[in-house]
């Protein structure tokens, strides 16, 4: 037995779809606005994770620029065919609207981190889709969108048939149910001749829960649950809230696991909320005398720490797939060597670019980010500013735990005050707090512009933004001529911003509010998580440069 605890992958990491393959277990995540798109890590004993690889090319032409904070890539649904694996999601490009707008794509490879096939779209009635493979045959899992003016958003789960080589539909699409409450999030799974219809109920915050349903035939009709498989909604006191959007594995030695998502409420005065976003859970399931799966301790709240069972087999020629689909179970080598970098919160110095770095709306380009022009340093070119929905020069990295500094070194010689650069904690365009070396005007002179005439001032200047405008918390005059050390400190739900000054740490401004940079802050709807990195802006013409040394990012 294998005692892991939960979340298994910490900090913004939500809708986890879980595959096995052989002895390997995978499990993909929504990337949102970010990039690496659709995040794949992989496990042998549900415990401990690794960063595998990501669907490069998910998104046409790589780039999401102008999708709105929290649009993009919405729950990926990953699964294996016995020679490849499959990868099923949305870009979702309105949010907040009726229409959703949503292009439905697939993609396979023949291993996590190596080349995608360029995605194609498939029949996109809403988001979430998944796939279910069944005895050679192909089914779409969708759920329905009605924007009209008197219709349900969430108008119930369809599926479609489609053709595994051309991704054509075959035949008619299926309604397969209806609800009073929301349902969305479609998984299918197979077992003792029952199709288990796996369903995410009640929306993504702390109504959040998993439903059953079970049909002697693919296409219907479903009977449900007499009781969710899994919910918080009833006891805000578990530690792991918002818990849903699952997905069940059966494990090599015969065991089921189910993985969700899950957030861990900080609590404030104004109720909790979950700076870290929601994050990826695993629950050891068992199935009841009447063929329903339960978990395994009893009850529907999920546990944080779970005894699983990991046993392997040995390896058959023969393979199958393992999750959201049925057929001969699959015991194949996962298709990739041992020799996978560990996910790490930390980046050396002029390392390469890639996880954990992350970057808004299109991958980082040595256009504006290059690591090789400075050895040790990261180079980062201003374009837009930070509530840009376009050019944003920013990389950064997830925030693991309530507990976390970050620090770097910049390097630039801001010459007006539309160039800064500098130490970024952030959720999105309307939520985030920054360190910036910029230009002012000299001591007591009005913010006149006229910074072409020469004169003015270097500062730190911390500004915090949130939905309902940007302020300006505080300014220090500095002297640039020399590398500047930035940091940040996160504890108890405030962020303490200082910088180091003749060697020791100096506060810049008071104590900010952390948990503002969460899912349940404002009045519109998030589902991503608080970042920490650095970024450059230069809103004239693109030419300012900074450069960063020493990112350090620690989280306990």
């Amino acid at each position: 037995m294998t005692l892991l605890h939960n979340p298994v992958i910490r900090g913004f990491a939500p809708d986890p779809s879980l595959v096995r393959v052989g002895d390997w277990y995978y499990v993909a995540t929504s990337s949102f606005e970010w990039f690496p798109t659709i995040p794949i890590h992989r496990s042998r004993d549900l415990a401990r994770w690794e960063y595998a690889g990501h669907v490069r090319g998910a998104v046409p032409g790589d780039s999401l620029a102008g999708v709105p904070d929290s649009g993009g890539i919405w729950a990926p649904s990953l699964s294996w065919d016995g020679e490849r694996f499959w990868v099923v999601y949305s870009v979702v490009r309105s949010v907040g609207t009726p229409y959703f707008d949503t292009d439905t794509y697939v993609s396979t490879a023949t291993e996590v981190g190596g080349a995608w096939t360029p995605p194609r779209r498939v029949a996109s009635h809403g988001f979430d889709p998944a796939l279910f493979h069944d005895e050679g045959r192909l089914w779409l899992l969708n759920l329905q969108n009605d924007h009209r003016p008197d219709g349900r958003r969430f108008s119930g789960i369809v599926l479609t048939e489609i053709d595994p080589e051309t991704l054509v539909p075959v035949g008619d699409t299926h309604l397969l149910m209806q609800h009073e409450r929301l349902i969305e999030g479609p998984k299918l799974v197979k077992r003792d001749g029952w199709f288990h219809l796996v369903l995410a109920e009640g929306g993504t915050g702390v109504e959040h829960g998993v439903l059953m349903a079970r049909s002697r035939a693919v296409t219907g009709p479903y009977e449900l649950d007499s009781q969710p498989l899994l919910t918080t909604r009833d006891d805000p006191s578990v530690p792991l809230q918002k818990a849903g959007h699952a997905e069940l594995v059966e494990t090599a030695g015969g065991e089921w696991v189910m993985s969700h998502l899950v957030a861990r409420p900080l609590r404030t005065p104004d109720g909790p909320r979950c700076p870290l976003g929601r994050e990826t859970a695993i629950q050891a399931v068992i199935w009841d005398k009447d063929g329903w799966p339960r978990l395994r301790q009893g009850g529907w709240h999920p546990a944080v720490e779970v005894e699983v069972e990991v046993a392997t087999r040995a390896v058959r020629p023969e393979s199958g797939p393992e999750s959201g689909s049925a057929g001969p179970e699959s015991d194949a080598v996962a298709p990739e060597s041992d020799a996978v970098a560990p996910e790490s919160d930390a980046a050396e110095p002029g390392a390469d670019l890639g996880w954990p770095w992350s970057t808004l709306r299109g991958p980082a380009d040595p256009g504006w980010a290059d690591s090789a022009v400075r050895p040790g340093w990261i180079r980062l070119r201003g374009r837009h500013g930070p509530e840009s929905r376009w050019a944003h020069s920013l990389l950064a990295q997830r925030i693991t735990e309530h507990r976390a500094e970050a620090e770097v070194t910049v390097e630039a010689g801001p010459r007006t005050f539309t160039q800064a650069a500098g130490l970024v904690l952030r959720y999105n365009a309307e939520a985030y707090l920054s360190l910036d070396l910029t230009w002012a005007e000299a001591e007591g002179e009005g913010q006149r512009g006229q910074q072409w005439r020469g004169g003015g001032r270097t500062v730190l200047s911390l500004v915090e933004r949130e939905e309902f405008g940007t302020r300006r918390v505080a300014v220090v005059d500095v002297d640039a001529s020399a590398p500047l050390t930035l940091g940040v400190t996160v504890e108890d739900g405030l962020a303490q911003f200082w910088y180091v000054r003749e060697g020791a740490r100096a506060l810049v401004g008071t104590p900010l509010d952390f948990t503002k940079l969460s899912d349940d802050y404002g009045s519109k709807l998030r589902f991503t998580g608080a970042m920490a990195g650095v970024h450059a802006v230069d809103l004239v013409d693109a030419s300012f440069t900074a450069d960063f040394t020493g990112f350090r990012l620690t989280c306990w």
